[in-house]
């Protein structure tokens, strides 16, 4: 039977404010995109969720399509979810999305009413629960007319299946005017959920100021370039890692193109004194409007060892200096 650690709220979690809304999320939150899909170990998948929420990290963050195969990663934390935190629900932020392709005809992708909502429907059977904390339409759809995917979003609140909205990989111009519509339905947009790095650094210059000026939240996904800014690949592809995965979406080529980045950041980190993916979790953390830093775990391992990053002081004007150097933000 599993008892959390009854210190979890003790501060060593900070917590920030969402935006302008009352939800608070952990410096940290744990993504389930890969490392829970039947592919993986489920003794491991269970020991990181148990061990996350016993360091205070209180949200996990899904989609309808992870595993693999798709769907699996929802099942996998739901049954979790039933056996070990069944008396916790209520301290824990759960939130999926829908927008990819989960099923054959037409209906398995896209922002249409029918598949947001059946999709939201079949999510919360696998994940054992009666409604998620956040729901996000999870990419614009062009054949569906922006008002209809927004109303769907705003349907799943009035029909208590989702406490909050978000929207996800939405470029400016359609981010902005699909919180409006949001907005006209009194279903405010709570966060956004950007792709996000010192490699990809293409939400600063309007979509960050953007959200932080709205009252929006932002919780980056793959802060780590999906282990690029990691010191496993600055010496080629290890057996066993992401790159090496068939069914990952990192590739050699990728990394390959990066190569001379990596090693300069990793010179920048080994003069803080830190390893890279400290320097670059820390990056991010720091970084205006950022809520929450969305990571992947694929033990407790290596879990506590992206937590440790929280203990760093920020980082001083020199190093990010350094960082803009090497890892400049990019017009295109």
């Amino acid at each position: 039977m599993y008892a959390p650690d009854p210190n979890r709220y003790d501060g060593r979690m900070p917590y920030s404010r969402c935006g302008e809304s009352g939800l608070k999320l952990p410096a940290i939150s744990l993504g389930c995109w890969h490392n829970f899909g039947h592919v993986d170990d489920q003794h491991e998948a269970r020991a990181v969720l148990r061990r996350a929420f016993d360091r205070g990290l209180t949200h996990f963050d899904l989609a309808n399509n992870y595993g693999p195969p798709p769907g699996s990663a929802e099942e996998n934390v739901g049954r979790i979810l039933a056996e070990d935190f069944a008396c916790h629900r209520d301290e824990l932020i759960l939130s999926t999305k829908s927008g990819y392709r989960m099923w054959d005809g037409p209906y398995g992708d896209g922002g249409s009413r029918k598949q947001m909502l059946a999709s939201l429907n079949q999510s919360l059977r696998r994940l054992r629960v009666d409604y998620v904390d956040i729901f996000y339409h999870h990419r614009p759809d062009p054949e569906t007319p922006l008002e209809e995917s927004m109303s769907a979003l705003a349907t799943a609140v009035s029909q208590s299946k989702a406490l909050y909205v978000g929207l996800s990989n939405y470029p400016y111009k359609m981010l902005k005017k699909a919180v409006r519509i949001l907005e006209e339905l009194d279903t405010p947009c709570l966060i956004y959920q950007p792709s996000y790095s010192i490699l990809n650094r293409k939400p600063e210059p309007r979509i960050h100021p953007w959200l932080e000026a709205y009252g929006i939240g932002s919780i980056p996904f793959s802060p780590l370039a999906q282990g690029m800014l990691t010191p496993k690949y600055l010496e080629g592809i290890p057996d066993g890692s992401r790159a090496a995965r068939e069914e990952g979406f990192l590739q050699t080529e990728q990394i390959e193109a990066q190569r001379k980045t990596l090693l300069a950041l990793n010179e920048i980190a080994n003069e803080k004194g830190m390893p890279l993916h400290h320097l670059a979790l820390r990056w991010v953390m720091d970084q205006p409007g950022v809520t929450s830093a969305l990571i992947g775990a694929r033990t407790v391992a290596q879990l506590d060892d992206s937590l440790a990053a929280i203990d760093l002081e920020p980082l001083d004007q020199e190093t990010l200096d350094a960082i803009n150097e090497v890892a400049p933000i990019r017009s295109k």
